[in-house]
């Protein structure tokens, strides 16, 4: 069952970066689709495939739109994203995933170093897009293996 997540933020109640919002940690303000938002990093590490490999999703190609390449992913078959969807959170798109790795370097969020993570931008029917946090390094590989995810938030901040 879907876990019902905050939508939006007000400006005031904006916490400083690395402090608690949304059931998370609040690491980066960016603007997505004309609205300025909030994104929040989970605790929860997932893993899984991201897709079938050699499908076509075609509404998970968006560098910026982590939420709805998500969505796509789900409705396309992915256990993973179903289950990220299932805690009100996205897996991360390749926009998403560099502010993540500039928040860490930062010193604002952890992420494991030690394995691969998943974004949700696809590549191509046999790949999809993922993330190295040791150094930033972001690659595609096949669909079918197993990553982890670190599912995050989105709010709109009013």
């Amino acid at each position: 069952m879907t876990q019902h997540a905050q939508q939006s933020v007000a400006a005031a109640d904006l916490p400083e970066r690395g402090q608690p919002l949304a059931g998370g940690t609040f690491f980066a303000r960016y603007w997505l689709n004309g609205e300025e938002r909030a994104l929040v990093l989970l605790d929860e590490e997932l893993t899984g495939a991201w897709g079938e490999y050699g499908q076509v999703v075609a509404g998970a190609k968006s560098y910026s739109d982590g939420a709805a390449n998500t969505r796509a992913m789900a409705e396309a078959g992915s256990a993973l994203a179903v289950k990220v969807l299932e805690l009100g959170a996205h897996i991360p798109s390749h926009l998403e995933g560099a502010l993540m790795m500039s928040a860490k370097a930062d010193g604002v969020i952890t992420l494991r170093e030690d394995r691969w993570h998943w974004l949700s931008t696809q590549y191509s029917a046999y790949y999809a897009f993922l993330m190295d946090f040791e150094d930033g390094w972001i690659d595609s590989n096949d669909k079918h293996y197993e990553r982890l995810v670190r599912p995050v938030r989105s709010l709109i901040i009013q």
